[in-house]
């Protein structure tokens, strides 16, 4: 190995550094931003006359809905309002097909699949590994999943229940679907199954920081090809306000909506609908939240300019990324399988970055190439030492 770059990770090492890239976590300077939520008194009533203190409402009081239908562009009929994460919706919906379907309950069939865009987000492979359901990577194009692949997959494979994807700054890749690919994706999916189930998780709908690419609402694509009654679409504010304290938003269609619905009465008495008055006083409508955002954007740019300084500052023949202008990730690709190695290089020396293979399957990276960073909980001081560590691991890490 070069001494020169022997000698510098020896230094990195005896730094003695403590930093966490593990997750996309919001930085406390974006948690300020909504302190206003830990001191807003709130009526006992909403405008629509609930109180807000008292059971009922289930979906959520008028008001939150209005905003979550704004959000997701889809009718306030077909929109409920849920707690802080769109992962518990989607897990609810998931639930609620396994146990009763909208035809044939799918506990009662065998050989479960769904097809995984990768690198993608392994919060959506466990959920789908806790029912016992098959994963079908397909990769990324750029601009959303390879139509080709899914075709492909589609083809080959039967009793496939459908796809569960992060349309809008991907997550680790920060792809933004186009509509060719989204409408591409419904028409395959379609002529595949009218159960096929189309899942799109837009948990970063809202997060752009750079000038992003535009898209048409999933649920205006989805009801001009009469794909509607076959798709999910949720978001949330555990990124906009509080990790722990935001809503979470889903729109579908009727069938599945009244099935979502079904499964969540089983589960919960009613709403919070205290939280959600609140984050009506403090974000009120689709502008002020978009506002908000901006300010966001302010705070997590030079986290990632910073990020993106220090790997284009690496060889192409170690390993290549696409920036992204959105999301909380960076997704970097080695040329060598070498993820393993470079994550265990970086934890030597203090810094703990997701394991390898958490964007596959199983933790199956086929490759062992595909490297998941999060530069927005930490400060730049902390973020700069980070990649440092980083890329003079990978340095390491490739020269063996």
């Amino acid at each position: 190995m070069d001494e020169s770059l022997e000698s510098k990770f020896a230094a990195l090492k005896a730094k003695g550094l403590k930093i966490d890239l593990t997750r996309g976590k919001p930085g406390s300077d974006q948690l300020d931003l909504s302190n206003d939520l830990l001191s807003m008194g709130v009526p006992s009533q909403s405008q629509s006359g609930v109180d807000v203190r008292n059971y009922g409402d289930p979906l959520g009081i008028t008001e939150a809905r209005e905003l979550g239908a704004e959000l997701l562009s889809a009718p306030i009929e077909n929109t409920l309002v849920g707690e802080q994460s769109s992962l518990l919706l989607i897990y609810q919906l998931i639930l609620a097909n396994y146990l009763f379907g909208l035809d044939v309950a799918w506990k009662s069939q065998s050989n479960l699949k769904f097809i995984c865009p990768v690198p993608g987000f392994d919060r959506h492979f466990r959920l789908l590994d806790d029912f016992g359901i098959e994963m079908l990577p397909i990769p990324l194009s750029g601009s959303g999943v390879d139509i080709d692949a899914l075709k492909a997959m589609l083809d080959e494979h039967e009793n496939i229940k459908g796809i569960m994807c992060v349309p809008r700054h991907s997550n680790p890749t920060g792809d933004v679907y186009s509509d060719e690919n989204i409408s591409q994706l419904l028409e395959a999916g379609k002529a595949y199954s009218k159960e096929f189930l189309f899942i799109f998780d837009h948990a970063y709908l809202l997060h752009d920081f750079l000038p992003s690419a535009e898209q048409t609402p999933a649920w205006e694509l989805a009801n001009k090809l009469d794909a509607q009654d076959q798709t999910a679409i949720f978001c949330s504010f555990s990124k906009v306000t509080f990790g722990g304290g935001g809503l979470s938003f889903a729109a579908a269609g009727t069938k599945l909506f009244d099935l979502l619905s079904k499964q969540r009465a089983s589960m919960i008495v009613c709403s919070d609908k205290v939280n959600q008055l609140r984050h009506l006083g403090f974000l009120k409508n689709k502008a002020e939240v978009e506002n908000h955002m901006k300010k966001h954007a302010d705070l997590v740019r030079p986290k990632f300019e910073a990020a993106f300084n220090a790997l284009d500052a690496m060889s192409p023949d170690i390993g290549n990324y696409k920036k992204p202008t959105g999301g909380y990730f960076i997704s970097f690709n080695a040329t060598k399988p070498i993820a393993k190695r470079v994550i265990e290089l970086c934890k030597e020396a203090g810094v703990l970055i997701t394991p390898a293979g958490s964007t596959y399957p199983h933790f199956h990276d086929p490759q062992d190439s595909n490297i998941r960073l999060a530069p927005t909980f930490l400060g730049l001081d902390d973020l700069k030492e980070a990649m440092e560590v980083f890329t003079t691991a990978l340095k390491i890490a490739f020269e063996e």
